[in-house]
């Protein structure tokens, strides 16, 4: 069981780690490129992007 519980504690961090970079990437795209005329539903709010963001970094690092 050992193994078990180390293999499913590596998945969390995994998973965190990709919500992290997810998040940091989708604020770094708002920053840097964004939507300056508040037409564009995700790019316009800094939450929307980094919502966004973390999910794609989710969804990237489930298996």
């Amino acid at each position: 069981m050992k193994i078990w519980e180390k293999i499913k504690r590596n998945l969390k961090l995994r998973n965190l780690i990709g919500v992290l970079i997810g998040a940091a990437g989708g604020y770094a795209y708002y920053h840097f490129i964004g939507c300056n005329s508040g037409s564009c539903p995700i790019t316009s709010d800094p939450t929307n992007s980094v919502l966004y963001g973390s999910i794609i970094g989710l969804v990237w690092t489930i298996k």
